[in-house]
């Protein structure tokens, strides 16, 4: 590298689904994110480059939302030791509550060094990264060799990295404030509340809902891995290259937002008597459900390590001036039970001198986790549970096509950068399980003459 680059990235993702993990594996799943990204890549000599990363991503999430689903009826305002004001707080999986957890704001920052040896036959690097929203902080690092042989023809990788994590928990409402009230139903926010069990009939307070739920102890979620890579020129017009990870994570990796229901339990309710009828539990689960909830058993909870590891080829191919292939598989394996497939291909093709249109397709199918099951359907039991449909088994279809201008002499100028490219993507993402998301993605490269 010879200038200073600087890479303007920017994306809008939306999503519509109907199997949200915070309600238990019921409810809406709609979200919109908005993630602008700043690359700056500088040449410190000749043989090192500094790039700098940073980026933010503004969501908001109707199923975040529910992790206080009471919010917008003023019931849970004030929940620590005091007594609620209103006897029926209504809310729903499938309606955005106007809670605190509606919205958020994901930060990350990523520092990267990287030297090459005289010949470029070596290529050393090391990162720093620091990642932050409102319940979790991440700090990494890592490095990685490369080295070239082969006249440059055969290129091997090898490169380790180490996630620090930790969570500063938030649980769903009433199972934090069920501690915060000394497990007693006519304390603090629950003193004026109607409970309903599943005939729709209000219960009394020393016969209603309990659970075992505990806050959690270890708060840290660390991650190691360790990558091998591995990239051979089969001729002018062919590229191979394979790659394998192993990834170990300990401590707590489950998410405390996400509730969790037992089948072998009584369920209890809150919200509109007027709609607590005895078909209450077929009733919950319709989108009409407006103004009922029913009262977590649990948060998920999954063992405290995971072995992942994932093998993937990619091959690329020159068929002519106008038309190139890129194929990519992966195969995925972990400890919890999963296991995946993934084929993308995209063909670029060069429509004028400066224009390339890049169609694009990816098939992914998996296997469920051997602890997840929907909602309503796990037993109290079982030590480990979640109903988060991203470990359900299910297939998916993404459809892509992107569009690039490339100016090789930069003649486009803004102040001392001149323009190298410009990007503008639109994917497609469907999953057989209901699960919708579009995602629009625009970036810019620029040069410093």
């Amino acid at each position: 590298m010879e200038s200073t680059e600087i890479d303007f990235l920017a994306s809008y993702y939306s999503q519509e689904g109907d199997n949200a993990s915070v309600t238990g594996g019921i409810g809406t799943e709609t979200l919109t994110d908005i993630a602008p990204t700043i690359v700056v890549n500088i040449p410190l000599n000749a043989d090192a480059v500094l790039t700098v990363d940073v980026g933010i991503s503004t969501y908001t999430s109707a199923s975040s939302s529910n992790l206080d689903p009471f919010d917008s009826s003023g019931a849970s305002e004030d929940y620590e030791g005091e007594e609620s004001a209103n006897a029926n707080p209504t809310g729903s999986p499938w309606i955005a509550s106007s809670g605190a957890s509606r919205k958020d704001t994901w930060f990350s920052a990523r520092s990267t060094y990287t030297h090459s040896s005289d010949d470029r036959n070596t290529i050393h690097s090391a990162h720093l990264s620091y990642a932050s929203e409102y319940d979790y902080v991440s700090y990494g690092f890592g490095g990685s060799v490369t080295k070239l042989f082969n006249e440059k023809n055969t290129e091997i990788g090898i490169q380790a990295q180490v996630y620090l994590d930790k969570w500063m928990p938030r649980y769903p409402t009433e199972l934090d404030s069920y501690v915060e009230a000394e497990r007693n139903l006519n304390n603090g926010f629950f003193k004026a509340i109607n409970i309903y069990n599943q005939k729709g009939l209000l219960t009394s307070k020393s016969n209603s809902w309990d659970t075992d739920f505990t806050l959690i102890d270890n708060k840290n979620r660390n991650t190691y891995s360790a990558s091998l890579s591995f990239s051979q020129i089969l001729s002018k017009k062919s590229h191979l290259s394979l790659f394998m990870d192993i990834i170990q994570q300990k401590g707590w990796l489950a998410n405390p937002m996400q509730r969790v229901y037992f089948k072998d339990v009584e369920n209890y309710y809150v919200g509109n008597p007027d709609n607590m009828t005895s078909n209450i539990k077929n009733d919950y689960v319709s989108k009409k459900n407006t103004d009922v909830f029913q009262l977590a058993d649990d948060i998920e909870r999954l063992p405290d390590t995971r072995t992942k590891i994932p093998l993937g080829a990619r091959w690329n191919y020159y068929v002519h001036e106008q038309l190139s292939l890129r194929s990519y598989y992966r195969f995925y394996s972990d400890d919890w039970g999963v296991n995946s497939h993934t084929l993308h291909i995209e063909t670029p093709i060069k429509i004028k001198e400066k224009y390339t249109l890049y169609p694009s397709i990816r098939y992914y199918n998996q296997t469920a986790a051997d602890y997840f099951a929907a909602y309503d359907e796990h037993l109290s039991s079982s030590s480990f549970y979640t109903s988060d449909y991203d470990l359900a088994a299910f297939n998916a279809m993404q459809y892509g096509l992107g569009v690039r201008y490339t100016d090789l002499f930069t003649e486009n100028k803004i102040w001392k950068f001149g323009l190298k490219n410009v990007d503008i993507k639109y994917v497609y993402y469907q999953r057989n399980i209901g699960f919708v998301a579009h995602l629009i993605s625009f970036g810019c490269k620029w040069v410093l003459d």
